[in-house]
């Protein structure tokens, strides 16, 4: 069995033309050498595999003939310091030694130190002299990941390269030379997603590759790639986009499900999708279609995607993926924090539906009018609530309860107005009760040639308190239900809309009568139903100890008399009347059960607090408590 040798070895380059996606470095260095103007100490910064040893490497063999030495040669010019295990003052004066003497073969001796920046603060200060002033045969060369340790005495001695992280097409042309030169048949999709996982690291890249080569044999798959390295598939984040402008979210939140179950974060989701809706909106620009670090046949699905979507939309999903990003760590439930997210992007292309969709004119009475009867060319106000009489007897209609937190909003009412009646003798306009969104208002045709002029009706108390809404049909919500998203568009009309709430009065606090039995109750069965109340609600503190400490007074058999000691305490009771009244009623079978409060001023007790005063009370009660306090002498007076 031969030993297999890593591709980040077996092809590292061996000039500066093989370096890969830093041309700026080698071209320097190129040009530096050629006009013998190179330093004498050179700094090489930049993330891991990028090439700075690859470079150092390359520059020793130039500066030394290059082809004119063999490797036996270059090796006793080059050496190579790894300063994270010889980062002592001892190891830098040892090396300083070596700097003194010639080098045997070729013009320059070539120290390359590795990860400078661990060496201590001692050996840095060792090291200030040699490296401001070597001899002339010296050339260091030193290579960092964080140039930012390094002291600032040493990086003003030194010229500095800073190199960058390679990109996604470098590496991925890279890897498909090496694919080509290990007969590999490895598709494009799959070198893209492999670049893309290094994150702009060439070593890491050619990692990967082996990884994956050993897997798949010799070829290599877009799905592979995926399912080996633990990558989420861009077709997730296109899926999630094209049911959000579906408005399809069980499927969405579904989808999200999935990515759970397959093992991947949640984050990876938030992440994957911020960056998902950057590179759409870069690919709705042909001038910006090149920032695309992807793959032929995934650039075409972005491209046809951001197409299809809004830019509104699409700088929306990034505003809410980029918010999701910085809470995900902080939020208890991240998985509702991201589910939330997902509703959001379908309640805006909602939103843009609707607003997309034109205005269709609501129809009016005359619309219902038989086509014999002209129509009229004036028309004046019609009232809001106004019910038509009807020959045959309806039914009351059921009052609805007022919720407890409910206010009332006053609405206003437009003016009468007083028509004459036709000179030709045609009906009056019929005037129609309202009518619900999804079903359109009918008309009797008695109503409709009816001669006797309608008269407003008072509104029940029903429509009063609480303006009926009409239910939005959804085909998602059974038994013609409210959606999800109609229930987002209508939290969030609420939101925006302001909504004037008068301050309640006493009268407003007391629930209405309502239809129903009255029966009659004694005192035992109120002091039951009081007692069962204060253990089964929520009740303030006050209202608990004024309902045990006294029985409200039965004056009839529909009202009830409570006695009060202050203003204070009859607010706190007003407020409590909304749940107490309906509870009593209910318990006592009697629908017209109401409270009438009593204000009494009672007499304040004195309390006694200091010793004097407990003194003089006790005194007037027993005179010989004066004789036992001069006996023993105290000092009460």
């Amino acid at each position: 069995m031969e030993q297999f040798v890593v591709s980040a070895r077996k092809y590292r380059p061996q000039a500066f033309e093989a370096v890969v996606g830093q041309s700026h470095i080698t071209d320097t260095l190129l040009k530096s050498v050629n006009n013998d103007h190179l330093a004498q100490a050179l700094l090489f910064c930049g993330p891991r595999g990028v090439g700075k040893t690859t470079c150092a490497r390359i520059l020793a063999k130039v500066i030394n003939g290059g082809a004119d030495l063999n490797d036996d040669e270059l090796a006793l010019n080059i050496f190579e310091l790894d300063a994270a295990s010889n980062n002592s003052v001892d190891d830098i004066r040892r090396l300083i030694d070596q700097v003194r003497f010639a080098p045997q073969t070729g013009k320059f001796k070539v120290y390359i130190i590795d990860e400078v920046h661990m060496l201590s603060q001692q050996a840095f200060n060792a090291f200030l002299k040699t490296l401001e002033e070597p001899p002339a045969h010296a050339i260091f060369i030193l290579a960092t990941t964080e140039k930012h340790k390094i002291i600032p005495t040493i990086l003003s001695r030194c010229q500095i390269f800073d190199f960058k992280r390679i990109t996604v097409d470098d590496i991925a042309g890279h890897l498909a030379f090496v694919a080509q030169k290990e007969g590999v048949q490895a598709a494009p999709e799959a070198l893209h997603m492999i670049a893309e996982k290094a994150d702009g690291a060439l070593r890491d890249a050619l990692s990967l590759f082996d990884r994956m080569v050993s897997f798949s044999g010799n070829e290599l798959t877009y799905e592979q790639v995926v399912n080996v390295l633990d990558i989420l598939d861009y077709n997730y984040f296109f899926r999630t986009v094209t049911l959000a402008n579906e408005v399809n979210y069980p499927d969405l939140l579904l989808l999200y499900n999935e990515v759970l179950e397959k093992g991947f974060n949640g984050h990876e989701f938030v992440v994957g999708m911020a960056k998902h809706f950057r590179d759409l909106l870069v690919a709705r620009e042909p001038r910006t279609v090149e920032l695309l670090e992807v793959g032929p046949s995934i650039r075409e699905q972005y491209l046809s995607q951001s197409k299809a979507s809004s830019t509104r939309f699409l700088l929306h999903g990034l505003k809410v993926f980029n918010e999701l990003d910085g809470q995900y760590k902080l939020a208890s439930q991240p998985r509702i924090l991201v589910e939330l997210g997902l509703l959001k992007l379908v309640e805006f292309i909602s939103q843009e539906k609707k607003k997309s969709q034109p205005n269709v004119a609501s129809k009016t009475t005359e619309d219902f009018l038989p086509p014999t009867l002209p129509r009229r060319t004036e028309k004046a106000p019609v009232q809001e609530h106004v019910l038509v009489p009807d020959a045959s007897p309806s039914p009351a209609p059921p009052v609805q309860p007022v919720a407890n937190d409910e206010k009332l909003i006053p609405q206003k009412k437009e003016p009468e107005v007083q028509r004459p009646a036709p000179a030709n003798d045609l009906p009056e306009e019929p005037v129609l009760p309202e009518t619900s969104a999804d079903e359109p208002p009918t008309v009797s045709p008695e109503a409709a040639f009816d001669n006797t002029p309608t008269t407003a009706q008072p509104t029940p108390t029903s429509q009063k308190t609480k303006k009926s809404k009409p239910n939005t049909p959804s085909s998602n919500a059974p038994g013609g239900g409210l959606s999800l998203m109609a229930a987002l568009d209508d939290l969030s009309k609420k939101e925006k809309a302001p909504v004037y709430i008068p301050e309640s009065t006493d009268e407003e606090a007391a629930p209405r009568v309502q239809e129903g039995p009255q029966s009659v109750f004694n005192e035992k069965e109120l002091v039951d139903a009081l007692a069962t109340y204060v253990k089964q609600r929520h009740v303030k503190t006050a209202i608990r100890t004024l309902l045990l400490a006294q029985v409200p007074k039965i004056l009839d058999k529909n009202t009830l008399q409570i006695a009060l000691d202050n203003n204070i305490q009859l607010g706190y009771f007003n407020e409590e009347q909304k749940e107490l009244v309906p509870y009593l009623r209910k318990n006592l079978n009697n629908f017209a059960l109401r409270f009438e409060t009593l204000l009494v001023e009672r007499a304040q007790v004195k309390k006694l607090y200091l010793p004097e005063e407990k003194y003089k009370h006790m005194a007037e009660k027993n005179a010989n408590l004066i004789y036992l306090r001069q006996k023993i002498k105290t000092d009460l007076e």
